[in-house]
């Protein structure tokens, strides 16, 4: 604690006339996850208005399942990072809701009837099954045998997902967008889902067809070896979490960084890990600026991406 003592004052939600002094006013209220999200909000204000800094984003697939999809979009379109990291669900989900629709359900419905009845669940979003494994198929051979007939039968993942992103023509997928803006979505984990088994299976018809995972490794190395700074706002934890902080390492450690979890730290897992446990592994500046928020990013994610986007 420092010497200096800062009052704990309550919100007046009737003194609050923007979204931005909603965020503000959790800042000077003192309160637990509420204050960190205001931490949050002010490094990420500062990490995305720095010029120097290359800024990376990660996050966990299921968020592309719900309607955070239109959040990362919305980051996507209006260039906020230079770089992504995710799983190969967010490839699945984003194609499946390209050209279908998933459905709201709940965490208490009989699993066993929603099999037989042709859904999948996943926690309270359903998803037909014809909207699901069938439809990425056909998408995915499409695209995967256009790019062999053009004579590319060693691409990088992130090349395969630019060229999903070029044949989305729908403005609602975060894919396209980054297509778009000519942002790289980086999968390191791209054979862990179903856009990753229809990958197998073309090989399985074109042998002559692989993928070439240290192009992009070579892309992370390139946005950040000499980068003068870098900044996170790590959604989740697992391969993408540790893909974002580990490279960094080479270069310093980030100079800002904000965790978004729900994982807890007393298993040792990196997901539960928190930020300043990265910078005894020199993944994060001694003097970054940095914070952990133990939220669901469901609720936490649309508090600060608006209060953002109504700053810059």
């Amino acid at each position: 604690m420092n010497n200096r003592k800062e009052i704990v004052r309550d919100i007046d939600l009737h003194q609050i006339d923007e979204f931005r002094n909603l965020l503000e006013s959790m800042g000077v209220s003192g309160g637990f996850n509420g204050r960190l999200v205001f931490d949050g909000y002010v490094i990420l204000k500062k990490m995305l208005t720095d010029k120097k800094c290359i800024n990376v984003l990660t996050f966990p697939a299921s968020l592309i399942a719900t309607g955070i999809r239109g959040i990362i979009k919305t980051m996507m379109k209006e260039n906020l990072f230079d770089l992504v990291i995710t799983t190969c669900g967010s490839l699945d989900h984003d194609i499946a809701r390209s050209y279908a629709n998933y459905y709201k359900g709940n965490f208490d419905l009989n699993d066993i009837e929603l099999n037989k009845k042709g859904y999948h669940r996943l926690g309270n979003i359903i998803i037909p099954k014809t909207s699901y494994g069938e439809l990425i198929e056909k998408k995915t051979q499409k695209i995967l045998l256009k790019m062999y007939n053009s004579d590319i039968k060693n691409p990088s993942p992130s090349k395969i997902i630019h060229e999903i992103g070029k044949y989305i023509n729908n403005e609602n997928s975060i894919l396209y967008w980054a297509e778009k803006n000519s942002i790289p979505i980086i999968v390191p984990g791209i054979m862990d889902g179903a856009v990753g088994n229809q990958i197998w299976l073309f090989n399985q018809l074109h042998k002559d067809f692989s993928i070439n995972i240290i192009e992009d490794q070579q892309i992370i190395a390139n946005n950040l070896f000499h980068a003068k700074k870098t900044g996170a706002l790590i959604i989740g934890g697992g391969i993408s979490k540790h893909h974002a902080i580990w490279w960094n390492q080479f270069k310093g450690g980030l100079d800002y960084a904000v965790y978004i979890t729900t994982a807890v730290e007393s298993d040792g897992s990196l997901s539960g890990a928190r930020s300043h446990e990265a910078i005894s592994w020199g993944k994060i500046n001694p003097n970054a600026r940095h914070v952990t928020i133990n939220s669901d990013a469901t609720v936490v994610l649309p508090l600060l991406i608006k209060g953002l986007l109504t700053s810059l």
